[in-house]
Order: structure tokens, then sequence, then C-alpha cells
């Protein structure tokens, strides 16, 4: 370790050998804050003899808990590693051992964002609630705002009509989640804390192992995050939380700038480190970004630096309409291809999604291919959905979302009547499973109902029986055929189907690079080998290497999919930005209304967070940032003008090269 430590630069050692107590580490933009963080956890460990097993290490992507692991493993070694995780499957590991207490099994499944809203939609109907009146995906996020909060169904403020209507279907939700025996994303977190709160032997348990506790991008933690790490870390007080303000860019899904600004005053005592030099931009760009981010009045206040040369000024482009700042963009790209430069070197930013259409138009005529990041996830396809539901009820037979999902998918003849009579006796029955068994056995349906009904759970109850014996991934290569699925794509010759077996075929292989080579010889029970956790002793079954898969493909984020190595331009929101970095940088639109947006205009704090936003996007920028303008945008068929953004009005013009383009030059 103290030769690795001369690889930091002051700041960076300090933190890393800092002692005991409360440390708040000021990362700024590319100032090596994965270093540091890295080398404290090793000197914990390494110098200071802190077992590994009781150091936590919070991150929020799990591409970045992945890559803080390796790090570390590479310091230390891999014989024992710390419990590195991001916050929700942090939680998601504690209630695997602790959530009984509450009412529910080890085995629940955790909802996505589809899923909760096929159940919401449920709660409307059971509640003659009109989805006009109220839509579930408002609904959904208002659940969602209620949980960041802390906010319970039973809490909820029912002030007004509409809010004591989504009352009654966050009530209807929740009860309805138990039942099916299943947690939201907001539930992970919201139900650990109450946990927690209700069960003080259980918090003593955790707090006491934890020694140490280190939080990374720490302003973006919401109100239940900051609680929960306050409890975590209530009995030994060795908090270690790294963040940067002006780069708290989530409070529209409940970040709270303030539990950086104010994190002094909640940890008396607490000893704080700035780290200000910069590793990542030039000079220039990293001026100009300075500049912007200073102009607000809640923050902490840092000075960003580098030995870095300045490089080129700052391209400020104003275009006559928005077809024009996309052929210029393109064109721009063009010429940086011919100068020997990777298109995988290339960004485009654009404030929300709806800008991306006329980029990709232009990107297409120039035929420079391109990735959009941040669309449609990898497990959030039909068919990749539909085999997980499929594997979903086996781990947890409650779960009435996944079983409803399937149970005539593909087509075997139960029509959505047949669906309806079932689902009537779910309450009673405790899940939709149990309840075709319990219209079964009332005779409740009749003929070709019937039979379809038990032939399906037929066909579930053999998968169960084979996930006892053989690997889950040769279960659901089963699945595949004997539930039709495949048969269904390859009936139909379009490349959308082929293209779905594509997807069904990576998923398999996934699943089997999952799964431990000890496992696969069919019938085999093994051992569980140690950990820094300290499992329980014993033998692992199929079923609960399946049930672990389940759930680290609920928790994948989009940018755990990303991949820069690929030779293509990648386009993406500013939100979708932050934590990446790319030599060229296009920042689009950058026009009053939209960057920042309009909603914005009347609130000293949102117009701030549109500030950081920009200041997040910039300083993405290694070696050259492009800025460009439209005087006229098209926006639902109508042009509209705007004045440019006033962002650009506060970067120094020493560090701009503005040019005004009135003629369509690279088409």
């Amino acid at each position: 370790m103290s030769g690795a430590l001369d690889a930091l630069n002051p700041m960076q050692r300090e933190a890393v050998l800092h002692g005991d107590g409360p440390l708040l580490i000021l990362a700024g933009a590319g100032s090596g804050k994965t270093r540091t963080l890295t080398h404290r956890v090793a000197h914990l460990i390494g110098e200071r003899g802190v077992p590994p097993y009781r150091i936590l290490a919070v991150t929020f992507t799990n591409k970045a808990a992945g890559e803080l692991r390796d790090r570390v493993i590479r310091l230390v070694g891999a014989d024992e590693i710390p419990w590195v995780s991001t916050f929700h499957s942090s939680c998601a590991r504690i209630l695997r051992r602790e959530i009984a207490v509450l009412g529910f099994t080890s085995s629940f499944a955790i909802y996505d964002d589809q899923d909760q809203e096929r159940l919401l939609k449920e709660c409307l109907r059971d509640l003659d609630i009109s989805d006009q009146l109220l839509p579930p995906r408002s609904v959904a996020a208002a659940i969602d705002a209620a949980k960041n909060r802390g906010v319970a169904a039973d809490d909820y403020d029912r002030n007004d009509a509409w809010s004591e209507r989504v009352g009654k279907v966050y009530s209807r939700y929740q009860d309805k989640l138990h039942r099916a025996n299943a947690l939201d994303f907001g539930d992970l977190l919201l139900v650990t804390l109450q946990l927690f709160q209700q069960h003080p032997d259980v918090l003593g348990r955790y707090a006491g192992r934890f020694l140490h506790v280190l939080v990374d991008e720490f302003q973006d933690t919401n109100s239940v995050q900051y609680e929960l790490t306050r409890l975590l870390t209530s009995k030994y007080r060795n908090l270690c939380v790294v963040g940067d303000d002006d780069q708290s860019i989530y409070r529209w899904r409940g970040a709270e700038v303030g539990n950086i600004l104010e994190f002094e005053n909640d940890f008396p005592g607490a000893h704080v480190i700035r780290l200000e030099q910069n590793y990542r931009s030039t000079g220039t760009i990293l001026a100009a970004a300075g500049a912007v981010v200073a102009c607000n009045r809640y923050r902490k206040g840092k000075t960003l630096w580098t030995q870095n040369p300045p490089g080129d000024k700052v391209s400020l482009v104003q275009l006559d309409d928005d077809l024009r700042e996309a052929a210029y963009v393109s064109g721009e790209i063009e010429r940086l291809q011919r100068g020997g430069h990777s298109l995988r070197d290339i960004a485009v930013f654009y404030r929300t999604n709806a800008q991306s259409r006329v980029l990709e138009e232009s990107l297409v005529r120039h035929r420079l291919p391109y990735a959009i990041f941040g669309g449609l996830k990898f497990f959030a396809r039909a068919e990749v959905k539909d085999i997980l539901a499929y594997l979903r009820i086996l781990v947890n037979p409650t779960d009435s979302v996944s079983a409803k999902r399937i149970i005539n998918v593909p087509a075997r003849g139960i029509g959505n009547v047949t669906v309806e009579r079932i689902a009537a006796l779910e309450d009673e029955a405790g899940g939709f499973l149990s309840a075709c068994e319990l219209a079964l056995e009332r005779g409740l349906l009749k003929g070709q109902a019937q039979e379809k009904v038990k032939s399906f759970l037929d066909l579930i109850a053999d998968f169960g029986r084979q996930l006892r014996d053989i690997p889950f991934h040769q279960v659901a290569a089963h699945i595949v055929e004997a539930s039709g699925y495949s048969a269904m794509l390859r009936e139909d010759s379009s490349e959308q189907s082929r293209d779905r077996l594509q997807n069904l075929e990576e998923l398999l292989k996934g699943m089997e690079e999952f799964t431990p080579e000890e496992t696969m010889v069919a019938g085999s029970r093994y051992p569980v080998t140690g950990s820094s956790d300290q499992p329980d002793t014993g033998y692992r079954l199929p079923a609960t290497f399946l049930r672990d898969y389940l759930e680290q493909v609920a928790l994948v984020t989009d940018i755990d999919n990303f991949d820069q190595s690929a030779e293509r331009v990648t386009l993406m929101t500013l939100h979708s930005a932050k934590g990446l970095e790319f030599p060229f940088v296009f920042m689009t639109a950058m026009e009053e209304g939209l960057f920042p947006l309009a909603r914005s205009a009347t609130d000293e704090h949102e117009t701030e967070e549109e500030r950081r936003l920009c200041y997040v996007g910039m300083t993405r920028a290694m070696r050259k940032l492009y800025l460009s303008y439209a005087e006229r945008r098209r926006v639902y068929g109508d042009f509209t003008s705007n004045r440019r953004s006033r962002f650009l009005d506060e970067i120094p013009p020493e560090l701009l090269d503005e040019s005004v383009m009135t003629t369509p030059r690279y088409d």
C-alpha cells in the first residue's frame, strides 16, 4: 500500500489516510474519486487491519460497484472482499435474510416499471377509477416520489381530490404487492428502513457489523437512503461520503442536494477534504464549466484546476434552425472521422429524449453509425420479460403479475374472460396460480377453458420439478421450447421475430455464464463457499441461484449495459451522461425553454439544478467541447423561437470560439 499511495496527489492521500469519524470528500468532476475511494478501502484492510466483511461500500450503479470491487481486489487480493454494491442491491441482500419479520418470504419478487404499471392498472380497475382520470404512470410517479421521501401508504397526505384517489390506489397497490410477495424498487429502500425502525435488534446486527461505511455519489441520495446511511453508522460513526454538490442532478427523482450541503451539521466533527485537481479535461473546458456552475448560490464551492494543456477554445455555434444544427453536428463528426478520430470517442447530448429524432435522421443521411444510450433495456424486451416471468413464478408462486403475463403467452386458448373469472378468486386463494387451482376445484371453468388452465398448471409444475434437479439455465431453455415460445417465433419469418429469437439465445447464454460450473451436473447439490459475508453454511439448490439471477437482472441499470468500445457515435440525454467521459462532446439545443427547461424559470432551485446539469455535460468532454443553438426550432410541427441559453452567456467570451452558420454547409 505504501507504494500505491505514491500515485495519489496530496489531497487524495489525506482522504485515504483519514482515521476514524465522519469524512466528507468533495470530489470535483474528473478528480479521481474512484481511485481515492478504492485506496481508502484497501488502506482500511491492508494497513489498519479492518476485516473486509466489516466494510460496506455503497455506489449508485452496478458498473461503479464492479469497478470499485475489481480495483480493491487488485490492491489487496481476492481472498476476502468488502460488501460492495448499490443501495438497492444492499437492501435486497439484507431483506433476503430478514424480511420474514415483516410478513414476506425470502423469495420475494422485485417488480420493475412495467410490472408496476400492470399492477397499478389492476388497482384502478378494482377501485373503479378511470385511467383517464388517473393515468397509471402519473400514479406510479406519485408513489415513487412518496417512497423516496419515506412516506408509506398509510401516511400519504390526502388533502385534495387527486391525492385522495392516489392514496387509495397506493394502499391497494401495496396490499397487492404484499399478497404477491413482491417489492418494487422504492420498496427495497423503504421496507429496509421500516425493518430497521421497527426491529432494533436487526438494525443492531448490521450497525454493529459495519465498522466503516463508505458512500459514493452522496449528492444523489434521497431521504430514505440518507436515513439508512445514518442508521447503519449510528454505532461507530465511521462514515466516509464522496460526492460533488455541483453534480447533483436528480432532484426530480427525490435526490436531496441538502444531504451533502448539510453534512457537517448532521455529522458534527466531520473532516472535509476537497479534491480539486482534474485529470480529465483541458484547462479551457474546465474554466468554462466552472464559470457556469459558479453562478449557483447553493453550493459548497470549489475551484477545479488541471495540469492538462489549455486545449482548443469551446466552439459555440448559432444555426438557423434545428435541421441545420443537426447537419452541422453530423458534418463536424465526419470531419473528425476523416481526421483519424474514432466514432466511439464522440458523444452528442440533448436535454430531452424527443430531441434525438432530427439528430438521428441527419446521422443516417451521413451514414454515420450511432447508438442511443438509454433506449429500451434488454431485460425490458417483451420476449425476455416473458421467459423471466415463467422463471419468476417458479421461485415465487404468489407472483400474480408474472403468472397473468404468461398464462396465455404463447397463445394457448385462455381468454380474458377466463382470466377475469380466475382473478376474482385471487385474494381468497392467495395468488393467481392458487386461484387457478381453486377455480378448477370448484368447477368454475368448463370445457376447453378447464382443460387449457389445467394444462398450464401442469406445465408450470413440470418446470418446477426440473428446477429441483438441473441448473436453471437448462430449465429456461426447456421453457423456451416446451412452452411453444420458440415455435411461435419461428412460425413468423419476419426480421422482428428473428431478432426476438436472437434475444432469447442471448438471454440463455447470459444465464449459463451466471451459473457456477460445479452446478452443471444434473441433480448436484454443492456447498456454499466461504466469503466475507459469512453466509449460512450448507448446500444451495439450483433454485437459489435462479433467485439470485432474477434479483441481479431486476437491478440492472442502463449504464451497466453501456459499451463504449463499439465504433459508433453515442447519443444520450444529459442525465444519462453522468459518470461517463468522451474526448469530443456536442451539447445541442442550448436555448431558453429547452435548456434550462421552461418550468425552471420561476423556481431558483430548479434553475440551479439545470445549471448543474449543464456543468455535468460540459465536464464530460476531455479534449473538445461543442455548444450549439438554433434561432428557431420545430416543436410539435410548429416553429418556435427562443433566445440562446443563459448558461452560454455565463461562459467568459475569451474561452469561446463563436460562429454563426446560416447555410446548411455540411449537407
